[in-house]
């Protein structure tokens, strides 16, 4: 049975859930760059540290995510020859 959200959007919530995360986590990992940059501009080590293993566990969560999509949408099929 078809969920109002897949109704609307064409895409599973489960496949959905997964490219909302995704994509939550691309932008994090870019957000926390420019956090990172304010505290090496302040010269505080520890904030810069804190930021980039933050950003480390973003690209992290990213990668998990286009993974997860890979394994929820299959194969792409290949084109045969006509």
């Amino acid at each position: 049975m078809a969920t109002d959200a897949q109704n609307v959007t064409g895409t599973s919530d489960p496949e959905y859930n997964v490219i909302w995360f995704t994509e939550a986590c691309l932008k994090n990992a870019q957000r926390l760059q420019t956090y990172i940059a304010d505290a090496q501009q302040a010269g505080n080590e520890q904030l810069v540290e804190f930021f980039q293993k933050a950003q480390a566990e973003s690209r992290k969560g990213a990668e998990m995510g286009k993974q997860m999509l890979r394994t929820l949408l299959g194969p792409e099929p290949t084109n045969s020859p006509q």
